[in-house]
Protein backbone atom coordinates (compact mmCIF):
# COMPACT_ATOMS: atom_id res chain seq x y z
CA UNK A 1 0.00 0.00 0.00
CA UNK A 2 2.90 2.45 0.50
CA UNK A 3 4.29 1.68 -2.72
CA UNK A 4 0.76 2.24 -4.49
CA UNK A 5 0.65 5.55 -2.54
CA UNK A 6 4.02 6.53 -3.92
CA UNK A 7 3.39 5.29 -7.52
CA UNK A 8 -0.02 7.67 -8.24
CA UNK A 9 0.17 10.97 -9.39
CA UNK A 10 -2.12 13.98 -9.52
CA UNK A 11 -2.97 13.24 -13.36
CA UNK A 12 -3.71 9.72 -12.58
CA UNK A 13 -6.46 11.00 -9.97
CA UNK A 14 -7.76 13.50 -12.22
CA UNK A 15 -8.36 10.85 -14.95
CA UNK A 16 -9.75 8.46 -12.74
CA UNK A 17 -12.24 11.50 -11.79
CA UNK A 18 -13.04 12.46 -15.32
CA UNK A 19 -13.80 8.81 -16.44
CA UNK A 20 -16.19 8.89 -13.27
CA UNK A 21 -18.13 11.94 -14.18
CA UNK A 22 -18.00 11.01 -17.91
CA UNK A 23 -18.75 7.54 -18.05
CA UNK A 24 -16.41 6.81 -21.13
CA UNK A 25 -12.80 7.32 -21.67
CA UNK A 26 -12.43 8.81 -24.66
CA UNK A 27 -14.46 11.45 -23.46
CA UNK A 28 -12.55 11.30 -20.78
CA UNK A 29 -9.54 12.02 -22.32
CA UNK A 30 -10.98 14.52 -24.25
CA UNK A 31 -11.94 16.56 -21.25
CA UNK A 32 -8.20 16.08 -20.36
CA UNK A 33 -6.80 17.21 -23.53
CA UNK A 34 -4.97 13.98 -23.99
CA UNK A 35 -5.24 11.24 -26.57
CA UNK A 36 -7.52 8.21 -26.18
CA UNK A 37 -4.29 6.11 -25.93
CA UNK A 38 -2.70 7.94 -23.73
CA UNK A 39 -5.69 7.66 -21.54
CA UNK A 40 -5.79 3.45 -21.81
CA UNK A 41 -2.02 3.16 -21.20
CA UNK A 42 -2.30 5.54 -18.28
CA UNK A 43 -5.88 3.66 -16.56
CA UNK A 44 -3.31 0.47 -17.73
CA UNK A 45 -0.86 1.82 -15.47
CA UNK A 46 -2.98 2.76 -12.60
CA UNK A 47 -4.12 -0.47 -12.40
CA UNK A 48 -1.10 -2.16 -11.72
CA UNK A 49 -0.16 0.15 -9.42
CA UNK A 50 -2.92 -0.87 -7.21
CA UNK A 51 -2.99 -4.54 -8.28
CA UNK A 52 -6.74 -4.71 -9.53
CA UNK A 53 -8.99 -2.85 -11.55
CA UNK A 54 -10.75 0.23 -11.30
CA UNK A 55 -13.31 0.37 -13.27
CA UNK A 56 -15.31 -2.38 -15.33
CA UNK A 57 -15.85 -2.38 -18.85
CA UNK A 58 -19.66 -2.29 -20.28
CA UNK A 59 -20.63 -1.69 -24.12
CA UNK A 60 -22.26 1.69 -22.71
CA UNK A 61 -20.02 2.86 -20.64
CA UNK A 62 -17.58 2.06 -17.24
CA UNK A 63 -18.49 2.50 -13.58
CA UNK A 64 -15.95 2.00 -10.83
CA UNK A 65 -14.89 -0.95 -8.69
CA UNK A 66 -14.89 -0.83 -5.07
CA UNK A 67 -10.86 0.24 -5.53
CA UNK A 68 -12.09 2.50 -7.75
CA UNK A 69 -14.52 4.31 -5.37
CA UNK A 70 -12.08 4.23 -3.09
CA UNK A 71 -9.71 6.10 -5.57
CA UNK A 72 -12.35 8.57 -6.29
CA UNK A 73 -13.35 9.12 -3.02
CA UNK A 74 -9.74 10.14 -1.85
CA UNK A 75 -8.89 11.40 -4.74
CA UNK A 76 -11.24 13.86 -4.97
CA UNK A 77 -10.03 15.16 -1.33
CA UNK A 78 -6.68 15.43 -2.99
CA UNK A 79 -7.74 17.29 -5.91
CA UNK A 80 -10.32 20.03 -3.94
CA UNK A 81 -7.64 20.47 -1.22
CA UNK A 82 -5.13 20.85 -3.82
CA UNK A 83 -7.32 23.63 -6.00
CA UNK A 84 -8.45 25.55 -2.53
CA UNK A 85 -4.46 25.35 -1.88
CA UNK A 86 -3.85 27.24 -4.98
CA UNK A 87 -6.82 29.60 -4.94
CA UNK A 88 -5.71 30.70 -1.01
CA UNK A 89 -1.65 30.81 -3.14
CA UNK A 90 -3.22 33.00 -5.85
CA UNK A 91 -5.40 35.20 -3.53
CA UNK A 92 -2.04 35.89 -1.43
CA UNK A 93 -0.08 36.54 -4.32
CA UNK A 94 -2.80 39.19 -5.77
CA UNK A 95 -3.58 40.75 -2.70
CA UNK A 96 -7.01 39.67 -1.95
CA UNK A 97 -6.25 37.73 1.24
CA UNK A 98 -3.56 37.50 3.83
CA UNK A 99 -2.50 39.55 6.66
CA UNK A 100 -1.47 43.54 7.22
CA UNK A 101 -0.73 44.88 10.80
CA UNK A 102 -0.45 48.92 10.20
CA UNK A 103 0.31 51.54 13.40
CA UNK A 104 -1.12 54.99 12.88
CA UNK A 105 -1.26 58.28 14.96
CA UNK A 106 -5.09 58.77 15.76
CA UNK A 107 -5.15 61.42 12.67
CA UNK A 108 -3.92 58.78 10.30
CA UNK A 109 -5.87 55.93 11.63
CA UNK A 110 -8.93 58.23 11.33
CA UNK A 111 -8.16 60.41 7.83
CA UNK A 112 -6.61 57.58 5.96
CA UNK A 113 -6.78 54.15 7.32
CA UNK A 114 -10.05 53.20 8.17
CA UNK A 115 -11.26 55.03 4.49
CA UNK A 116 -8.53 52.54 2.84
CA UNK A 117 -9.48 49.44 4.79
CA UNK A 118 -12.84 49.76 3.85
CA UNK A 119 -12.08 50.17 0.32
CA UNK A 120 -9.38 47.19 0.23
CA UNK A 121 -12.33 44.99 1.38
CA UNK A 122 -14.45 45.68 -1.02
CA UNK A 123 -12.48 42.80 -3.07
CA UNK A 124 -10.49 41.17 -0.19
CA UNK A 125 -12.63 39.74 2.21
CA UNK A 126 -10.69 37.64 3.67
CA UNK A 127 -7.96 39.91 4.48
CA UNK A 128 -7.01 39.80 7.72
CA UNK A 129 -6.20 43.27 8.98
CA UNK A 130 -4.42 44.49 12.23
CA UNK A 131 -4.61 48.21 13.38
CA UNK A 132 -2.79 49.77 16.63
CA UNK A 133 -3.26 53.64 17.06
CA UNK A 134 -0.39 54.76 19.53
CA UNK A 135 2.43 57.63 19.76
CA UNK A 136 5.10 57.81 17.16
CA UNK A 137 7.78 56.45 19.29
CA UNK A 138 6.34 53.25 20.11
CA UNK A 139 4.79 53.09 16.44
CA UNK A 140 8.17 53.89 14.58
CA UNK A 141 10.29 50.95 17.75
CA UNK A 142 7.57 48.27 16.76
CA UNK A 143 8.23 48.59 12.97
CA UNK A 144 12.14 48.55 13.38
CA UNK A 145 11.38 44.74 15.59
CA UNK A 146 9.16 43.99 12.81
CA UNK A 147 5.50 44.31 14.51
CA UNK A 148 4.26 46.38 11.58
CA UNK A 149 4.65 45.94 7.86
CA UNK A 150 3.62 50.58 7.61
CA UNK A 151 2.84 52.65 9.72
CA UNK A 152 1.50 56.83 9.63
CA UNK A 153 3.81 58.41 12.29
CA UNK A 154 6.24 61.21 13.29
CA UNK A 155 10.18 59.64 13.11
CA UNK A 156 11.73 60.61 16.66
CA UNK A 157 15.05 61.31 17.43
CA UNK A 158 17.30 58.70 17.19
CA UNK A 159 16.64 56.12 14.61
CA UNK A 160 18.39 56.02 11.36
CA UNK A 161 16.43 57.42 8.62
CA UNK A 162 18.29 55.75 6.11
CA UNK A 163 16.91 52.52 7.18
CA UNK A 164 13.21 53.57 6.13
CA UNK A 165 10.97 54.32 3.40
CA UNK A 166 9.80 57.71 4.14
CA UNK A 167 5.99 59.09 2.26
CA UNK A 168 4.68 62.27 1.60
CA UNK A 169 3.64 63.98 5.26
CA UNK A 170 0.57 65.26 6.38
CA UNK A 171 -0.17 67.88 9.25
CA UNK A 172 -2.64 67.52 11.72
CA UNK A 173 -4.92 70.79 12.38
CA UNK A 174 -6.24 71.31 16.31
CA UNK A 175 -9.19 72.13 17.34
CA UNK A 176 -11.01 71.55 20.65
CA UNK A 177 -13.68 69.13 21.57
CA UNK A 178 -16.35 69.93 24.30
CA UNK A 179 -19.43 69.03 25.28
CA UNK A 180 -22.88 70.66 23.09
CA UNK A 181 -23.78 72.16 26.68
CA UNK A 182 -20.01 73.67 27.41
CA UNK A 183 -20.04 77.35 27.64
CA UNK A 184 -18.09 77.80 24.39
CA UNK A 185 -19.82 75.46 22.54
CA UNK A 186 -22.01 78.54 21.11
CA UNK A 187 -18.96 79.85 19.49
CA UNK A 188 -17.62 78.95 16.23
CA UNK A 189 -14.05 79.96 18.01
CA UNK A 190 -12.37 81.35 21.02
CA UNK A 191 -9.34 83.01 22.32
CA UNK A 192 -6.71 80.83 23.96
CA UNK A 193 -7.35 82.87 27.10
CA UNK A 194 -10.88 81.55 27.24
CA UNK A 195 -9.61 77.79 26.03
CA UNK A 196 -6.77 78.03 29.14
CA UNK A 197 -9.42 79.15 31.70
CA UNK A 198 -11.07 75.63 31.23
CA UNK A 199 -9.90 72.08 32.65
CA UNK A 200 -8.24 70.19 29.60
CA UNK A 201 -7.92 66.42 29.30
CA UNK A 202 -5.36 65.90 26.71
CA UNK A 203 -1.89 64.19 25.46
CA UNK A 204 0.94 63.81 27.60
CA UNK A 205 3.77 66.92 27.95
CA UNK A 206 5.96 64.79 25.13
CA UNK A 207 3.38 64.46 23.01
CA UNK A 208 3.74 66.60 19.61
CA UNK A 209 0.21 67.06 19.63
CA UNK A 210 1.11 68.66 22.96
CA UNK A 211 4.00 70.42 22.33
CA UNK A 212 2.22 72.32 19.06
CA UNK A 213 -0.58 73.15 21.20
CA UNK A 214 1.97 74.33 24.11
CA UNK A 215 3.83 76.18 21.46
CA UNK A 216 1.32 78.15 20.38
CA UNK A 217 0.00 79.52 24.11
CA UNK A 218 3.55 80.27 24.75
CA UNK A 219 3.98 82.41 21.55
CA UNK A 220 1.04 84.18 21.96
CA UNK A 221 1.59 85.01 25.53
CA UNK A 222 -1.20 83.21 27.03
CA UNK A 223 -0.65 81.21 30.24
CA UNK A 224 -1.14 77.25 29.92
CA UNK A 225 -3.76 75.42 31.67
CA UNK A 226 -3.44 74.52 35.19
CA UNK A 227 -5.74 72.02 35.48
CA UNK A 228 -5.25 68.84 32.89
CA UNK A 229 -5.85 65.40 32.71
CA UNK A 230 -3.43 62.98 30.88
CA UNK A 231 -4.49 60.12 28.71
CA UNK A 232 -3.74 58.32 25.52
CA UNK A 233 -7.34 56.35 25.75
CA UNK A 234 -10.39 58.39 23.90
CA UNK A 235 -12.98 56.24 25.80
CA UNK A 236 -11.85 57.88 28.41
CA UNK A 237 -11.55 61.40 26.66
CA UNK A 238 -15.06 60.99 25.38
CA UNK A 239 -15.93 59.87 29.34
CA UNK A 240 -14.38 62.85 30.65
CA UNK A 241 -15.73 65.39 28.00
CA UNK A 242 -19.69 64.18 28.14
CA UNK A 243 -19.63 64.68 32.30
CA UNK A 244 -18.04 67.87 32.68
CA UNK A 245 -16.44 71.46 31.52
CA UNK A 246 -13.30 70.15 30.03
CA UNK A 247 -12.10 70.23 26.71
CA UNK A 248 -9.62 68.67 25.00
CA UNK A 249 -7.41 69.64 21.87
CA UNK A 250 -7.83 67.01 19.14
CA UNK A 251 -6.88 67.04 15.51
CA UNK A 252 -9.78 68.42 13.55
CA UNK A 253 -10.30 64.80 11.54
CA UNK A 254 -10.94 62.77 14.90
CA UNK A 255 -13.27 65.73 15.98
CA UNK A 256 -15.64 65.32 13.13
CA UNK A 257 -16.16 62.06 13.34
CA UNK A 258 -16.43 62.02 17.26
CA UNK A 259 -18.93 65.07 16.64
CA UNK A 260 -21.02 63.56 14.17
CA UNK A 261 -21.24 59.87 16.13
CA UNK A 262 -24.25 60.12 18.23
CA UNK A 263 -22.07 56.72 20.33
CA UNK A 264 -19.91 59.04 21.40
CA UNK A 265 -22.37 61.80 22.72
CA UNK A 266 -23.76 64.96 22.20
CA UNK A 267 -20.07 66.47 21.16
CA UNK A 268 -18.98 69.76 19.67
CA UNK A 269 -15.96 71.33 18.07
CA UNK A 270 -14.41 75.28 18.49
CA UNK A 271 -11.79 76.90 16.77
CA UNK A 272 -8.56 78.22 18.80
CA UNK A 273 -8.03 81.33 17.21
CA UNK A 274 -4.49 80.94 16.66
CA UNK A 275 -4.34 78.23 14.39
CA UNK A 276 -2.23 75.01 15.59
CA UNK A 277 -0.33 72.66 13.41
CA UNK A 278 1.47 69.31 14.86
CA UNK A 279 4.49 68.92 13.40
CA UNK A 280 3.47 66.28 9.94
CA UNK A 281 3.53 62.61 10.14
CA UNK A 282 4.61 60.35 7.27
CA UNK A 283 3.69 56.95 5.82
CA UNK A 284 6.94 54.78 6.83
CA UNK A 285 8.22 51.69 5.79
CA UNK A 286 11.15 50.19 7.11
CA UNK A 287 13.79 49.51 3.72
CA UNK A 288 14.57 45.58 5.14
CA UNK A 289 11.04 44.13 5.31
CA UNK A 290 9.29 42.39 2.89
CA UNK A 291 5.29 42.90 3.48
CA UNK A 292 2.89 40.33 1.59
CA UNK A 293 0.95 41.66 -1.57
CA UNK A 294 -2.20 42.49 1.10
CA UNK A 295 -0.11 44.94 2.86
CA UNK A 296 1.28 46.24 -0.25
CA UNK A 297 -2.10 46.99 -1.59
CA UNK A 298 -3.25 48.61 1.76
CA UNK A 299 -0.04 50.88 1.81
CA UNK A 300 -0.87 51.81 -1.97
CA UNK A 301 -4.66 52.90 -0.75
CA UNK A 302 -3.55 54.42 2.46
CA UNK A 303 -1.07 56.50 0.09
CA UNK A 304 -3.55 57.70 -2.76
CA UNK A 305 -5.88 58.63 0.21
CA UNK A 306 -3.15 60.84 1.69
CA UNK A 307 -2.31 62.72 -2.04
Amino acid sequence: MHQTARSLQLKDFRLIEAIYETGQLALAAEQLSMSQPAASRMLAGIERSVGGAVFERHPKGMTPTQVGMTLIRNGSNLLNGLEQTLKEIRSLSEGLAGTARVGSVTDGAVAFVVPAIQQLKKTAMGADIHVDVAPSDALVEGLFRGEYDFVLSRIPPGYDKHLLDVRRGRNEDICFLMRAGHPLAQHASAPLASLASFEWITQAPHTPLRQAVEAVFVSAGVALPQDIVNTTSMLVMIAYLASSDAIAPIPRQVAALLASNRSSGKLVTVDPEEKIIVSPYFLISHKSTIISAIASRLRDLVFAAMN
